[in-house]
């Protein structure tokens, strides 16, 4: 008999997996994708790389030899990720590793780096972006095609307990959500690379890495290849709702009028994908 998406799941998830997503705040499940689950992947990558949203951003300069372009909140208009979405291992995955017992989507984040594309994305913590609070949440980072070890994410091992680090934009590295001295800045982690715990792994279609939204991440850029990503945020059942005097990445416009501060998101952006 074919092997369910959640007893796929549950194989791949080990406890050994929960321990290391627990302690380093980051992990690689090989092969928890099945070809046909990346197709519909690399599908929908396609479908919105025709039709960008009105969030889409270009995340390269114009210099830049290739071509880094995001976007976000797509799956309620691409089927493709919608499947994806609700039919792959993914949220049971995520709901194990965050050890909750429920895993509600958050949203979904395109990533693609054309060929030649230099623009790196620099040590950052996805929270001080986002507009919820908690601490079972997971991020899903899903290439459909292969990553050298050079162009994949990389984590500092431990950093997702905190605490929040000064947030900047990327390009320019502005501090636009709070006033400079108010938060520590990030570490000048490429300084000296060696002193410390940096994780990361080579990638092929069907592995994944699961990450925490308060670890500290960065990402090469593509020399050679494609490198096209769906990355999927998860919460779990201790998340809630955070409004920010900032505008968030992704927005949520008018959440506030329907989910008041400290509400578990339970709204129908945010559907329950996998319950215990």
């Amino acid at each position: 008999m074919r092997e369910s998406a959640d007893a796929r799941a549950a194989r791949l998830i080990t406890p050994e997996a929960i321990a290391a997503y627990e302690r380093d705040g980051a992990v690689c499940i090989r092969g928890l994708f099945s070809p046909e689950e990346i197709g519909w992947a690399r599908d929908g990558i396609e479908a919105n790389l025709r039709d960008p949203s009105p969030r889409a951003i270009v995340a390269s300069p114009k210099g830049d030899p290739g071509f880094f372009i995001e976007d976000f909140c797509c799956w309620q208009r691409i089927p493709e990720y919608r499947r994806l979405i609700e039919d792959s291992p993914a949220a049971s995955a995520a709901g194990r590793l965050m050890q909750s017992a429920s895993a509600r989507l958050y949203h979904d984040h395109m990533l693609t780096k054309e060929p030649n594309t230099a623009q790196k994305t620099p040590w950052h913590q996805d929270q001080p972006y986002y507009n919820v609070e908690g601490r079972q949440n997971a991020s899903m980072w899903l290439p459909v095609d292969p990553v050298p070890r050079e162009s994949t994410l990389e984590f500092l091992a431990g950093s997702h307990r905190g605490p929040w680090l000064m947030p900047r934009t990327f390009m320019t590295n502005e501090a636009r959500w709070f006033p400079e001295g108010t938060l520590a800045d990030l570490p000048d982690i490429e300084a000296d690379r060696g002193a410390f715990n940096i994780i990361g792994w080579a990638l092929e279609p069907g592995d994944v890495v699961f990450f925490h939204m308060l670890a500290l991440l960065a990402a090469g850029g593509m020399k050679v290849g494609r490198r096209r990503v769906l990355s999927v945020r998860f919460l779990g059942e201790d998340m809630r709702h955070a409004p920010r005097a900032w505008k968030t990445s992704p927005e949520f416009p008018g959440l506030v009028d329907e989910l008041p501060a400290g509400a578990a998101m339970d709204h129908k952006l945010f559907p329950v994908l996998w319950r215990q």
